[in-house]
């Protein structure tokens, strides 16, 4: 079907409500923004879906969610009554239309026969893998945009070991929803009906209990937390999030007693109203945190995202200006901290691994050799993390200590598979402590770090190119990267080359290959003759093209001028063949 004859199939059928068709006559003249919405469905990716709120086809809506959960109640209808029983959990966040998603997902699992076990108010998302884990449930599903802006909503899909689904259960699940050629034809049980036959549970305070008193258990040093808790303070925000209630509860019962809450982002806020933008990556998103910490003479700002994954840290530094911690420093900080803590304690075991992803700082290496634990790199992707514990912990011989990635999610403990963003706001707060404790702030702990390890530095370049013609820029530019295999960026010289798509890795002066043992991914990873590096991907989720870069220097001085030269080299070519 076109996208002018799905166009009118939305307008005209009796399926469709009336809201949805009135957003509809209001484009009929607009010719570009039908095509927009209808030339295509609204892809299931390895994360599921995510898109602008809106009717069509390739927007996120009632319906476009309606046919994603058919198509996974199909696939776990196929693994038998048992799965059935069992059921899926479901978890939402505070953006726009979140409950009503969450509800239309629950009525097609009914539908189909399915117990839907729904949160009874917005959840973080790293307590919905624990909720698929605590409960023995098949699957979950999680009603987020992550960070995005306020326009956007997504659907992530989480496998029975609370992880996002692998790439193997993504591409089965995407099979069962592109055989739905009708999307009328799904299941759907009224809520009433559901809740009667027991095929939908409200569940929420009995798993925030078992979810906040396992992560207190990875609290290494309550004792440190309890000799400066009277004195410490701490500046958090949840951004209008999911945080508000986990975080402050958890902060509270391992004992810190000032924990002062950004008032104006406290409640949940679908519109992100005090922000731009509600990503802890952004500085400006802790711009009235900032202003707070300044006239309560506070050291560090804590601030979650609004499904609670992701967490920011801002402390102030020797000048006495507030400075953000990019996720690659938090993580370094935190995998230093727990190893160095677990083996003054004797408790650091000698088959532990820490993971990490390619596109993260090189710092994590050197941090594992120094402890002499195994690093463990994976994809982009923080369910390749939640792989690697299922592999190696739970079915292995070896023991997770910490995993994360450089997007600012982090994880300790193998009660949830996904980043989290409460058990993580714990243990900086401790960590911080731990350093008030020697008489030093959390930014002389990062000073303290690189004095030991050498200085690493990293950055994003991330190209947004939107719609149709966008992606085909996208697709070309990695296409010519990849058959081309240039040997240098102006200056910069190429020691190899790994091609993440082929699953190889290619040395440029002896043409030597190697083979990459991770799934196939469009990525490509270029190792320098200096020993920096950079990474060309297109995000999975968004129409973006993004480029990693990492540097080791020194000092701060001789890290920033190798970061700077290598990203010049790099974007001289790549904006060429983006436009």
């Amino acid at each position: 079907m076109d996208s002018y004859k799905s166009y009118k199939f939305w307008l005209e059928s009796d399926y469709f409500d009336e809201e949805t068709k009135q957003e509809l006559k209001s484009i009929e003249n607009d010719k570009k923004e039908i095509e927009e919405r209808f030339y295509k469905d609204l892809k299931f990716g390895t994360g599921g879906l995510r898109g602008i709120i809106g009717a069509g086809t390739n927007r996120i809506n009632k319906y476009t969610v309606r046919k994603a959960s058919q198509g996974l109640a199909n696939y776990i209808s196929k693994k038998g009554q048992d799965y059935k029983q069992r059921g899926i959990v479901i978890a939402y966040d505070s953006r726009h239309r979140s409950y009503e998603f969450a509800l239309e997902s629950a009525k097609v699992f009914a539908g189909n026969g399915i117990k839907a076990y729904l949160f009874d108010e917005l959840r973080p998302t790293p307590e919905l893998s624990f909720a698929v884990r605590f409960l023995n449930a098949a699957a979950g599903v999680v009603i987020t945009a992550s960070h995005n802006p306020k326009e956007y909503n997504g659907y992530k899909v989480y496998g029975e070991d609370g992880a996002q689904l692998s790439i193997t259960g993504s591409d089965a699940v995407y099979e069962e929803i592109s055989k739905i050629e009708d999307i009328t034809k799904v299941n759907l049980m009224d809520k009433d009906t559901a809740l009667q036959k027991g095929l939908i549970k409200i569940i929420g305070s009995e798993i925030d209990d078992e979810y906040i008193g396992r992560l207190k258990t990875l609290a290494i040093n309550r004792d440190l937390v309890e000799k400066v808790a009277d004195t410490f303070k701490i500046v958090y925000t949840p951004l209008h999030g999911t945080g508000n209630k986990p975080v402050r509860r958890i902060l509270k019962e391992i004992g810190l007693n000032n924990v002062i809450i950004v008032k104006e982002q406290e409640l949940p806020d679908p519109d992100f109203s005090t922000v731009k933008y509600p990503n802890p990556e952004d500085k400006n998103a802790f711009s009235i945190a900032i202003d707070i910490a300044r006239k309560q003479d506070v050291d560090m700002i804590i601030g979650t995202d609004p499904d609670c994954d992701r967490v920011g840290v801002v402390v102030r530094n020797a000048d006495n200006e507030y400075v953000t911690l990019t996720g690659n420093q938090t993580g370094c900080l935190l995998m230093e901290y727990i190893l160095s803590q677990k083996k003054k304690k004797g408790e650091l075991p000698e088959n532990g691994f820490v993971a990490t992803t390619i596109v993260s700082t090189n710092l994590a290496k050197a941090i594992a050799r120094e402890y002499n634990v195994q690093f463990v790199e994976v994809l982009t992707g923080f369910k390749f993390i939640g792989e690697k514990i299922k592999e190696m912990d739970e079915f292995g011989d070896k023991k997770f200590l910490f995993g994360f990635e450089e997007s600012y999610g982090y994880l300790a403990g193998t009660f949830s598979r996904d980043k989290d963003g409460v058990v993580a706001s714990m243990l900086i707060a401790e960590m911080a402590a731990y350093y008030r404790s020697r008489g030093m702030s959390l930014f002389e702990g990062l000073q303290e770090l690189f004095a030991k390890y050498g200085y690493y530095m990293e950055d994003i370049t991330s190209f947004t190119v939107e719609g149709k013609e966008g992606l085909e820029k996208i697709s070309y530019t990695m296409k010519e990267l990849r058959e081309s295999k240039p040997s240098r960026f102006n200056d910069e010289e190429v020691y190899a080359i790994r091609d993440y798509s082929v699953g190889k890795r290619f040395v440029i002066d002896t043409g030597e290959e190697e083979h990459i043992d991770l799934p196939k991914s469009d990525v490509l990873y270029y190792e320098m003759k200096d020993d920096s590096w950079f990474c060309v991907r297109p995000s999975g989720t968004e129409p973006k093209i993004k480029i990693y870069y990492g540097v080791h220097g020194s000092d701060k001085e001789q890290a920033n001028k190798k970061l700077e030269k290598l990203k010049e080299a790099v974007l001289e070519c790549v904006n060429k063949l983006l436009n």
